[in-house]
C-alpha cells in the first residue's frame, strides 16, 4: 500500500533522506517512496503501515502519516516522465550528459532531425573533429548569440 507521510513544507528532501538512512541501516521492508514537486509538505511512501510507522518514528520535520491507502491512479501522473524536446540549434554550446564523451562541451555544427542527432566539435580538441551523438545525451550549455 502506498501512504502519505506529512512533513514540514519545504523539508520533504531532508525527510527522504533521514527516511532512506533508518530504512536501510534498520533493514525495515519499505519498498520505495517518492515527493512530486508539485505537491509540497508531503512525501508517499510504499510499504506497509507498520513498518512506515517505524521509519517514520522520532525523524525530524515528519509531521503525521495519513493512514489511508492512495490509488495508483491518483498519483501515476507524477511518476510518468514527460518527454521534453530540446530545441538546440546550430551555433549553440552544448554539454554531452551521457555516453562516452560525457562531460565534454562543443559547438554544434549540423543537426539531423530525422535521427534525432546533432553533430558537434569539441571545444577543447586541439583539432576540431566531428562527432554525431544522439540529441537526448546534449544539454545546452550556451545559445548562440543572435546578431
Amino acid at each position: 500500500m502506498i501512504l502519505t507521510v506529512r512533513t514540514t513544507t519545504g523539508r520533504e528532501n531532508v525527510v527522504m533522506e533521514s527516511l532512506a538512512t533508518k530504512i536501510k541501516s534498520g533493514a525495515i521492508p519499505v519498498k520505495a517512496m517518492f515527493r512530486p514537486e508539485e505537491i509540497r509538505g508531503y512525501v508517499f511512501v510504499e510499504g506497509e503501515l507498520n513498518d512506515i510507522e517505524t521509519a517514520t518514528k522520532n525523524v525530524p520535520h515528519v509531521r503525521g502519516i495519513i493512514a489511508k491507502d492512495v490509488p495508483m491512479t491518483q498519483i501515476e501522473r507524477f511518476l510518468v516522465a514527460e518527454k521534453q524536446e530540446i530545441k538546440v540549434g546550430i551555433g549553440d554550446v552544448i554539454e554531452i550528459v551521457g555516453g562516452p564523451f560525457k562531460g565534454e562541451r562543443g559547438k554544434v555544427t549540423r543537426i539531423d532531425d530525422t535521427k534525432q542527432e546533432v553533430t558537434v566539435e569539441f571545444l577543447e580538441a586541439a583539432i576540431p573533429i566531428p562527432v554525431t551523438v544522439p540529441v537526448n545525451s546534449v544539454s545546452i550549455y550556451s545559445k548562440k548569440k543572435e546578431g
